[in-house]
């Protein structure tokens, strides 16, 4: 075995044994929380540029196949994993994870105490890391770690769109057409609103208002995706343009985050984020605890006790994780836009929130009656 080096911007070490591809690389280090779903997360345009640390130590059990892909590749810059398996174990399987990983030049790292790591990186905050089975001095890597950039202020959203737009067809009888902004989306948003009768065009990151009107969209989608929301100003006000036209709008996870922007709020980097499929979410509206999939490093910064007058009318926190309170989802009174930061179509689970893709139609279908109303699904 070839071993591996994993040094953070801070100077802790890590040393363990090469996973997958040979070589350096270097990101964001990050922890999530899920035991099952590293195939999604592997290929989720979220993780671009980060670092992901599994706090499961068995990962790779399962293997990997071609139909869970939640995109056309991986996107995180690194893994780390204490325990892979040897041998993976289901019929579904076509490949095992490691050699998956180092056929499209994922730098890995196992046998690390993933459970110290991530203590690390609750205590101390997600860092800059560098992963390297090449280099043996941590001195040396640290040096080049110090000299990558942090996520403040990192404009990510264009390197992970889709270049040209494209159309994914509704199941069975088309009743809507949504047009949705690829900043990093997941294939399973266009199957859950496809299987509620809606085709979706979904569109590169650069698309105008323009764009999102020629296809004759009914509602707009903003999708989740990479990077510091601070930095989205033309997609914020393409939201803003889209709210001015009364047209329904969906946004989720960092779509959330451009919302919040576009009716005034602010946005704020969490010390460690929020990254797994077992956290605790609250429905403010109905009182529902759902247990939710998230993948965020940043946040909505607007107050949870009160409704708060925009530009846009009345705005209500509609979500708030039950962990530290963070807001996890926003609801417009007076224009029909609402949005989760956690993920409804989360692959692979849970599907506590995928009532919210029904919410969504029912916004469309429904234009008419008190937004409020619509959003709260008829309470």
């Amino acid at each position: 075995m070839t071993e591996a080096i994993l040094v953070l911007e801070d100077g802790r070490v890590f040393r363990g044994e090469a996973y997958g591809a040979v070589g350096e690389t270097f990101g964001e280090a990050v922890f999530t929380t899920g035991m099952t779903g590293y195939q999604e997360t592997l290929t989720d345009p979220s993780y671009h540029r980060q670092v992901v640390v599994q706090t499961a130590p068995h990962i790779g059990n399962t293997g990997v196949n071609d139909e869970d892909d939640e995109s056309d590749r991986i996107w995180v810059s690194g893994y780390v994993v204490r325990d892979p398996a040897r041998t993976p174990s289901n019929w579904r399987a076509t490949e095992d994870l490691g050699t998956r990983l180092a056929r499209n030049g994922v730098v890995g790292i196992s046998g690390v105490d993933t459970r110290a790591l991530t203590r690390h990186l609750r205590e101390r905050g997600a860092m800059r890391v560098g992963v390297s089975s090449v280099e043996t001095d941590p001195q040396a890597l640290l040096a080049r770690v110090l000299e990558q950039p942090g996520m403040v202020g990192a404009d990510l959203s264009a390197q992970v769109s889709t270049p040209e737009a494209y159309t994914v067809d509704a199941e069975g009888e088309h009743r809507f057409t949504v047009a949705a902004l690829d900043l990093g989306i997941k294939r399973n948003v266009v199957r859950r609103l496809a299987a509620r009768g809606v085709t979706t065009h979904v569109l590169p990151a650069t698309a105008d208002l323009g764009d999102l009107l020629s296809v004759g969209a009914d509602a707009v989608f903003f999708s989740p995706g990479p990077g510091d929301p601070a930095t989205a100003d033309h997609a914020v006000a393409l939201a803003q343009a889209v709210m001015k036209r009364s047209l329904p709008l969906f946004g989720i996870c960092f779509g959330s985050q451009i919302l919040g922007r576009a009716l005034g709020f602010g946005t704020y980097k969490l010390g460690y984020g929020h990254r797994g499929i077992n956290q605790p979410v609250i429905d403010r509206v109905t009182g529902k605890v759902e247990v939710t999939s998230h993948n965020h490093g940043f946040a909505v910064d607007a107050p949870i006790d009160r409704v708060s007058e925009t530009a846009f009318g009345r705005v209500e926190v509609s979500h708030v994780c039950l962990n530290d309170n963070v807001v996890e989802g926003l609801r417009a009174l007076d224009v029909p836009a609402f949005t989760v930061q956690y993920h409804p179509e989360a692959a692979a689970g849970p599907h506590d929130a995928d009532y919210l893709f029904d919410r969504f139609v029912e916004l469309v279908e429904r234009p008419g009656k008190v937004r409020a109303e619509l959003i709260n699904g008829g309470k």
